[in-house]
């Protein structure tokens, strides 16, 4: 039977993501029925950017056909090549990343998140980041989508502060989603993946005209 191993983060309070939580009804009042009631933003947690997220005429995340962020991976695992804010260059992926075919949605694998946790600032302020020319590698790949297991542009740890930096900065998103290679990000569990190849499902929530959509991730792993 294949092995389902669950690629994304929780839904909890988190400093850095608002988040409203609350019963609508509950037992406890005597209710019939209980109702929680969850409000967030679609770029928290483990959600997929759609084009609009930085393209006026992009698409968004209905316009993203589901075939985009399903179907055949290849798992790129540079954990050995990285250390806390080190930049992740093409030729790291080149050395790692010979079976990534076209049309694959790509796992960039770092387990950074069993270096740092997600709750705490260091996730982000001490994070490995992708250079622009590993993404240009990984765009001549023509691959669908890239699912990375940390914070993968250099100015998302600036964000924490309040500083702003120019879009062409945010290299995944500049060089990536503006050319139709869907991100999903704050994905987890990396370490749990045991081969370089497997399936994933990336389904986010049937939410019209949106820039970004939560979304659950999981790989499906042979036998």
């Amino acid at each position: 039977m294949a092995r389902i191993v669950d690629l994304s983060v929780s839904i909890e309070p988190h400093f850095r993501w608002p988040m409203e939580r609350s019963l609508k009804s509950s037992f406890a009042d005597g209710a019939q029925f209980q109702v929680t009631w969850l409000g967030l933003v679609v770029h928290g947690f483990t959600h997929i950017d759609s084009p609009r997220h930085m393209l006026a005429d992009g698409k968004t995340s209905s316009d993203v056909p589901l075939e985009a962020t399903i179907g055949e991976a290849a798992i790129v695992d540079i954990t050995s090549d990285i250390a806390p804010q080190a930049e992740i260059t093409a030729a790291m992926l080149d050395a790692r990343g010979g079976h990534v075919r076209e049309g694959d949605i790509v796992l960039l694998k770092t387990c950074w998140d069993e270096a740092r946790s997600l709750a705490t600032p260091e996730f982000w302020t001490d994070a490995p980041y992708l250079g622009r020319d590993a993404c240009e590698w990984l765009l001549a790949r023509k691959i669908k989508a890239l699912a990375p297991d940390f914070p993968q542009d250099y100015p998302i740890r600036q964000l924490l502060g309040g500083v702003t930096a120019p879009m062409a900065d945010f290299v995944s998103h500049d060089v990536l989603l503006r050319n139709g290679v869907i991100l999903i990000e704050y994905v987890a569990n990396f370490g749990a993946l045991t081969n370089p190849r497997t399936t994933v499902y990336a389904l986010p929530l049937k939410l019209p005209d949106a820039d970004g959509c939560p979304a659950r991730v999981i790989a499906v792993e042979p036998d």
